[in-house]
């Protein structure tokens, strides 16, 4: 479990962090949430490189827990990473409020299941057998699931904490998940696999349709700055005090990892 959630961008925790922070949430309580969130990213990371689904033998520069270990040790960590998630939201040092505890667990269950995550993964799964590519539209719906809904649970979890307004941690998030998997799509061409710490191209080889595939890498960059363009406007209520969620936006579009 340790080795799944070792490093990595740790940004949907940093999201939960500073969304926290400008609803005056206290970082000692906002810690859980920011580690729940990257543990059930871990768990996500660890089942998708199974064999059964992606098949990936490079995860954060390491060889990925399957390879590592073996099926069964990866599976049982992620299982276990997930429950550690709500374990840590439920606990009493988390919030005060067991009714704000709550909240925090079901939302991040919804985030997380059918509706959500594993939602987005199914309908990437099913995609790679499709006779016919999927349109833009589709490609944003699927990607809205897989990846914008563990970003929005992470940008929205401190406003949940301090009973305020989630609306515009949400639409950031919202424009900041697709930007986040259109730079991905671009490194998935253009990347340094050394750099990425993953085994990149993997999308071509599947006859996938992407934001690249279908925008080119120009257009693709493009939209993913008009994105951030979106999310930087949606805190921009914040003023000042918004600079690090306006910076982190700008630097999903220019990581090289």
């Amino acid at each position: 479990m340790a080795y799944a959630a070792g490093g990595g961008k740790r940004l949907r925790g940093f999201l939960a962090l500073e969304g926290a922070r400008l609803c005056g949430v206290a970082e000692r309580n906002a810690l859980w949430p920011a580690a729940a969130i990257e543990a059930v990213h871990a768990y996500s990371l660890v089942h998708d490189d199974l064999p059964c689904m992606d098949d990936d033998d490079l995860r954060r520069g390491q060889p990925t827990v399957h390879v590592k270990w073996d099926e069964a040790t990866a599976v049982l960590a992620g299982d276990a990473l997930q429950s550690a998630a709500f374990e840590m939201l439920l606990r009493p040092e988390c919030h005060p409020e067991a009714e704000v505890r709550a909240d925090l667990a079901l939302s991040l269950a919804r985030a997380a299941g059918a509706a959500g995550m594993v939602r987005g993964q199914a309908l990437d799964i099913a995609a790679e057998s499709a006779d016919v590519p999927l349109t833009l539209d589709e490609i944003e719906t699927l990607q809205a699931a897989k990846t914008g809904a563990l970003f929005g649970w992470a940008a929205e979890a401190g406003a949940r904490m301090a009973r305020a307004d989630t609306a515009p941690f949400r639409d950031y998030a919202s424009a900041l998940g697709l930007a986040f998997q259109i730079a991905d799509d671009v490194l998935d061409v253009e990347g340094d696999t050394a750099k990425a710490g993953k085994r990149l191209q993997k999308d071509a080889e599947a006859g996938k349709a992407t934001f690249v595939s279908l925008l080119g890498v120009a257009g693709a960059r493009e939209r993913a700055e008009e994105l951030v363009e979106r999310a930087c406007d949606a805190v921009a209520p914040f003023g000042d005090a918004a600079g690090t969620l306006k910076a982190l936006a700008r630097f999903v579009i220019s990581r090289e990892s």
